[in-house]
Parts: structure tokens; C-alpha cells; sequence
């Protein structure tokens, strides 16, 4: 009697498809998420008119007239070239912003290669420089190597080094470090600090440590309206830790976005922000109170362009 063999079911395993990695940005921009919750800090009252001439070129005048400093006048120029990344990612670019008092500071940004990118920094406080600064950046698929001079100095032989590095270890988590090496007469040392950042889906986290302090981020975005932000920077040297958390409030609706803060330091604070359109005007209104202090200001923008 010969075998019958009856039919074979083979289940084969789905294979689990690798999202390819990506560059994981700037070192700079590690806790950009968080951030960009937190309300800015407003104070007196300030108007902001943009006009663009050409495709090219951009100018912004800032009057800030203010209750507790010196109220002031800033003309800020802007030029970008026909080599365009992204939408917020044009090269080449030259910014300049000159104030009331005559204090500059120039910008200029240049891609030099397909993934070189160049900046230079230039700060001068009314006839004096106090900040020249030079950085180099290597962008690859899935790493990004900074290195940055700050106030370089061949005769009195001082300098600022500045290099980091990161590294998209898989497509959610992405490592790398920041060593700042500082040199004067009389004085050497360096810092090393190590980062990470995990992104979800609907949040993202990021930690940096080092000999310095340690600074934690957690972002988390609930839904299309409510994002919510917390920060957590410790300081070794001053022996001081801050905690602070912060929400956003979108109603596109009604042309509306409410950002919120709370820290640990009894400081409270809110900034509405409301479009107007047709037209191209933006208005703000910001109050913020300092329980320990005793101390509250208020603030109120308008945005033209």
C-alpha cells in the first residue's frame, strides 16, 4: 500500500517590514517639540509689521514700547536664495537685525555641499563685537555632526568648541552627545553631555545629562486641539532644579491658539493668540504672575504680515 500524502499547509510568518532610518535633525532642535508649547514671555506692547518686497527679500519692523525696560526699534532684513529644502529650509540666507541703539546681529546661512551646511554669526553691542561664531554641520541618511567656533581668539588664545553628534539608532530612537571645550588664559576645561530622544506616534521624549546638569522633555500630543508639554532642567553648579509645564489649545475654528504655563518657581502665565483674516493681522495678548516674587506683566502684539 503506497503513502498518500495529503495536502501540506504551510503558514509563513509575516516578515516585519524596517521603516528605513532618517536624519534626526540639529542638536539644537532635540527639545524644539516641548518648547513650541510653552507661551513666550510678553511684556508691554509691540507691533510687528512684515512686508515682502520680492521672492527674495523680506523686511520687519518691531516697535516694542515697554513699561519696565528701555523701549526700542528693530529693522530686521532678510534674503534667501533660490535653493529651497523646505519650507522653512532656504539657501542661501542672510538675516540682519539692527536696533535703536545701534546693535547688530547678522546671520548667514550657506549650503556648501549637498550635505555641508555653513553658518557664521556676527553680534556687535553699539560699536563693540562681543560674538563672532562659525559653524560647520554634516547631515547624513541617518546622522548629523556639528562642529562650532565661538569668539575665536589667536592672540589672546582663547575659543570656544562646540561639537555634537546624533545618530538615528532606529527610526523611533535617536542618540548622540555634546562637548563644549573652553580655553582663556588661565582657564581650560571641558563639559561632555549624552542625549537621547524616543519619538511615538503621539509623543516624544528626550533627555540630556552630563557633568553640567540634566535637562528632561516630554511631549505628548492628545489630539488635534490639546498638546501639553514638561520640562525638567537641573543645574549641578547652582544647585537648582526647575519644573515646568505647559499646554496649547488650538481652535482653528475660531482662528484661535491659547498657549499656558506653570513652574515650579509659582509662575503663571498665558498667551491668546487670534487671526483676523481676510486680512493679514495677528493679535496677542500675554499676562504672566510670579507668586514668590510678587510681580506680574502683561503684554499685547500686533502682527502685520
Amino acid at each position: 500500500m503506497g503513502n498518500v500524502l495529503g495536502p501540506v499547509l504551510v503558514l509563513h510568518r509575516p516578515l516585519r517590514r524596517e521603516e528605513p532610518l532618517t536624519n534626526p535633525g540639529s542638536f539644537d532642535e532635540l527639545h524644539r517639540k516641548c518648547k513650541e508649547v510653552f507661551p513666550q514671555q510678553m511684556e508691554g506692547v509691540k507691533l510687528i509689521i512684515n512686508k515682502a518686497l520680492s521672492s527674495h527679500f523680506q523686511v520687519t519692523h518691531t516697535i516694542h514700547m515697554s513699561t519696565v525696560g528701555q523701549s526700542s526699534y528693530h529693522f530686521n532684513t532678510t534674503y534667501m536664495g533660490d535653493r529651497q529644502l523646505s519650507p522653512t529650509e532656504t539657501f542661501p540666507m542672510l538675516v540682519g537685525d539692527i536696533d535703536s541703539c545701534g546693535s547688530l546681529n547678522a546671520q548667514v546661512l550657506h549650503l556648501v555641499a549637498e550635505r555641508i551646511r555653513t553658518k557664521a554669526v556676527f553680534q556687535t553691542q553699539q560699536a563693540r563685537f562681543v560674538t563672532w561664531q562659525f559653524d560647520g554641520e554634516l547631515r547624513g541618511d541617518d546622522y548629523t555632526a556639528t562642529l562650532t567656533l565661538g569668539n575665536p581668539d589667536v592672540l589672546s588664545q582663547s575659543v570656544i568648541v562646540v561639537a555634537h553628534f546624533l545618530q538615528s539608532v532606529t527610526s523611533r530612537l535617536v542618540l548622540g552627545g555634546e562637548m563644549v571645550y573652553h580655553r582663556r588664559p588661565g582657564e581650560e576645561g571641558a563639559i561632555v553631555t549624552l542625549a537621547g530622544k524616543y519619538t511615538a506616534l503621539k509623543w516624544v521624549a528626550t533627555l540630556n545629562i552630563g557633568y553640567g546638569g540634566a535637562h528632561a522633555s516630554y511631549y505628548h500630543r492628545a489630539n488635534e486641539q490639546v498638546q501639553v508639554g514638561v520640562e525638567l532642567e537641573a543645574n549641578t553648579r547652582l544647585q537648582d532644579t526647575t519644573f515646568a509645564f505647559g499646554y496649547q489649545l488650538n481652535l482653528s475654528q475660531a482662528n484661535m491658539v491659547f498657549r499656558g504655563l506653570l513652574d515650579s518657581n509659582w509662575c503663571v502665565g498665558g498667551v491668546l493668540e487670534k487671526k483676523l483674516p481676510p486680512l493679514p493681522v495677528t493679535l496677542a495678548l500675554g499676562a504672566f504672575l510670579n507668586h514668590w516674587k510678587n510681580r506680574f506683566h502683561c503684554g499685547f502684539s500686533v502682527i502685520v504680515g
